[in-house]
């Protein structure tokens, strides 16, 4: 989506003056996973699922994908409607509120673009990442075609990654969006859940609780993130807990868990044990934290990877 942010939060004591500066940038939770992947682990591959418009910012948005080196084979565009939008604002301690503008998204009819051909070579891929967001884009309609879609690429190999990443404005009720994930959560074989998100949807307040509502699917990894009370992991019929080391200069909280996400997934593709994967996880979710927008400037980033990697 195309991303609006004021160049500062705006404080309780602070008078905003009109209009107010406005920076342009390009976010959204699987693309920023998947940028966050490709900036720390180089030799991976990712390849970028949506569809954008054919107006001159769904231009510069895949221009944008191509200077992170992310594949845009599937990248679809649409002639009638173009690229989503959405404002964010952070407060004094950088918790953000976003403002969405979804109606013409052009995103919302990716299943149109989907045949069989792009399913084969969609599931050449060992792993699609998907996320809640994803789910309440799809246009009701096609949410059928979507699970189609996402049992085909099961079936063919590929392994499914789910995070809720729930947003109530984004469903008609609560209960339409628990109908789409608990069908998200009998495909996925790596869960990456917020308590949040449990906490918001199902009432659910600590990572025992999510594991337990999240035991009886098939699952092959279960990763529940919760803020400073640390990550809880279960995997092969064993649990873990790690302590995270609490951030105190937060700026801006947008994008931690999709740092957090494409962080884990790249090192546990390079092969880095769970300790490791989830220490430098952690890490990266700090390091973005402590920085404006969903996307860290590039420079500032590579910088903080290469000293993790000393």
């Amino acid at each position: 989506m195309i991303e609006l942010k004021a160049q500062s939060a705006i404080s309780s004591t602070t008078e905003q003056t009109y209009p107010k500066a406005i920076n342009q940038s390009f976010a959204g939770d699987v693309l920023n996973t998947a940028v966050y992947l490709k900036r720390t682990f180089s030799d991976l591959n990712p390849y970028f699922i949506s569809a954008v418009g054919s107006d001159s910012l769904s231009t510069e948005m895949i221009g944008f994908f191509e200077q992170e080196h992310i594949n845009t084979d599937f990248v679809f565009r649409s002639k009638q409607k173009n690229a989503g939008l959405y404002a964010i604002e952070t407060d004094e301690f950088g918790e953000r509120s976003f403002t969405y503008w979804r109606e013409n998204s052009a995103a919302k009819d990716l299943m149109s673009f989907v045949d069989e051909k792009v399913v084969n070579s969609i599931s050449a891929g060992d792993t699609v990442f998907f996320s809640g967001i994803s789910l309440a884009v799809i246009t009701p309609a096609d949410r059928a075609k979507f699970w189609l879609f996402i049992k085909q690429l099961k079936d063919l190999g590929a392994k499914l990654v789910f995070d809720p990443n729930y947003r109530a404005r984004m469903w008609q009720n609560p209960q339409e969006a628990k109908e789409q994930f608990e069908q998200a959560f009998s495909y996925a074989d790596i869960l990456l859940p917020g308590v949040d998100d449990f906490e918001q949807l199902y009432g659910i307040t600590s990572s025992e609780a999510v594991f337990e509502f999240c035991k009886p699917y098939q699952f092959d990894e279960l990763v529940i993130k919760n803020g400073e009370a640390g990550i809880f992991v279960y995997i092969n019929e064993q649990a873990y807990h790690f302590q995270i080391t609490p951030v105190k200069n937060v700026i801006d909280t947008t994008s931690a868990g999709d740092s957090f996400n494409g962080v884990y997934l790249g090192a546990r593709a390079r092969g880095f044990d769970l300790e490791q994967a989830i220490g430098l996880a952690s890490k990266a979710a700090g390091f973005v934290i402590q920085h404006h927008g969903a996307i860290v400037e590039q420079c500032a980033y590579q910088k903080f990877i290469k000293e993790q990697f000393i």
